[in-house]
């Protein structure tokens, strides 16, 4: 396949950000099918809302939207050619003429907790802080250690880890999939399972958007897409929808197929203050995930009865 014009990657401007545009990259020059080379393509930054807001949570000025709004519109003017997002950082519903039909090989899901103040969670004196932009690893860590403070971490990670280093808390939760594709696993002092820390809805996974009618991209991703990485992000990602799910509400979401070949999602809907917490859990084939999910959604949302609306703050 040969094109006639440089492919335009869109992407945020922090570290992690370009690690995984040019993943994207690596990954389409690597497909067999294709006759790409690195002079094939231009990785284009664009500052985003989210990222020039560092002093304040998501959920406090307007939600993980912030961080692809800029970009989306960039796609949609043919400023670029694709967008490469972390999945976990997307809203439930794109905009009109754009579309996610790509998702990478998912990277390790769990969260990583960093500390010089003990080896877990569990290990924290009473009274210890922990640095966190999430809303769900508050809710879980409160609902987990009622006696911790947790304070604000923005940035990127490096930022949030000087910001350790200086004393602003005493611990910090991060994606294990930043670190990894960072190459800063020696920060880690221990890697949460899922069944101690659930994930962030698609935490790990790299989605590529575009818009809908570029067929040309189209082909072009169906080569680099992953089957099993995409059901189980559209498995969580339906489960997220159907709670109307963002950064304004504490909710948990992951997926594994297993050996069987079945999907098994768990989900979980907690009060920001950790002190109300809903878990649900279901099977299904990989492709009736969405299916699933809207069930397990619907599930935690009757569960929670009228208290849902005191979730979302």
């Amino acid at each position: 396949m040969t094109i006639q014009k440089k492919l335009r990657i869109g992407t945020r401007g922090s570290p992690l950000a370009l690690a995984q545009a040019y993943e994207t990259r690596d990954r389409l020059i690597e497909d067999d099918q294709n006759t790409l080379t690195a002079n094939d393509f231009e990785i284009i930054v664009i500052k985003t809302t989210g990222d020039q807001i560092q002093d304040r949570a998501l959920s406090e000025v307007g939600g993980k939207g912030l961080f692809v709004k800029e970009i989306e519109e960039s796609l949609l003017r043919g400023d670029i050619d694709i967008a490469v997002h972390s999945m976990k950082d997307m809203e439930t519903t794109l905009p009109p003429n754009l579309v996610i039909d790509c998702i990478l090989p998912r990277e390790d899901p769990r969260d990583a907790f960093i500390s010089a103040h003990g080896q877990s969670l569990d290990d924290l004196p009473e009274g210890s802080v922990v640095g966190t932009s999430s809303l769900r690893r508050q809710a879980l860590i409160l609902n987990k250690r009622p006696d911790l403070a947790v304070c604000i971490f923005r940035g990127a990670v490096d930022t949030r880890l000087r910001k350790l280093r200086e004393g602003e808390a005493d611990a910090t939760l991060l994606a294990m999939a930043g670190l990894n594709r960072l190459g800063k696993t020696s920060v880690i002092t221990h890697a949460m399972e899922t069944d101690q820390m659930l994930p962030a809805v698609a935490q790990g996974a790299i989605g590529i958007e575009r818009r809908e009618d570029d067929t040309y991209m189209k082909e072009l991703l169906e080569g680099i897409n992953h089957i099993h990485s995409q059901q189980r992000v559209v498995a969580e990602r339906s489960m997220l929808a159907e709670l109307d799910g963002s950064c304004r509400t504490p909710i948990a979401g992951y997926s594994e197929i297993l050996d069987d070949g079945n999907l098994v999602l768990w989900a979980s809907l907690l009060s920001p203050d950790g002190k109300e917490r809903f878990d649900v859990q279901g099977t299904a084939l990989p492709e009736d995930g969405v299916e699933l999910g809207n069930e397990l959604g619907h599930k935690l949302r009757e569960m929670a009865g009228t208290n849902f609306v005191a979730f979302q703050i």
